[in-house]
């Protein structure tokens, strides 16, 4: 059994995919897509928990431009909720 640090290499899901590679866009392109109903059909909150999972699933493997450029887009989506 893995230890606790390998569930999310288990997790898998058929409910919805973002694009392919849409992690490494820009801020502004990552929100437009997360806010697709396409992609998150259950509302924008969806969209920021799948960013999220993202860097949480990324680790320290992820830089820390690439890190910032992703919570610059949990940002700009959570101030689309709000209006």
């Amino acid at each position: 059994m893995a230890g606790k640090k390998g569930w999310v290499r288990r997790v898998k899901t058929v409910s919805t995919y973002p694009p392919e590679g849409i992690f490494t866009k820009d801020a502004q392109t990552i929100a437009k897509a997360m806010a697709s109903n396409k992609v998150r059909p259950k509302g924008i909150v969806a969209g920021i928990r799948m960013i999220q999972y993202f860097i949480n699933r990324a680790g320290k493997g992820l830089s820390a431009a690439r890190r910032r450029e992703l919570e610059k887009a949990k940002r700009i989506l959570q101030e689309k909720r709000k209006q």
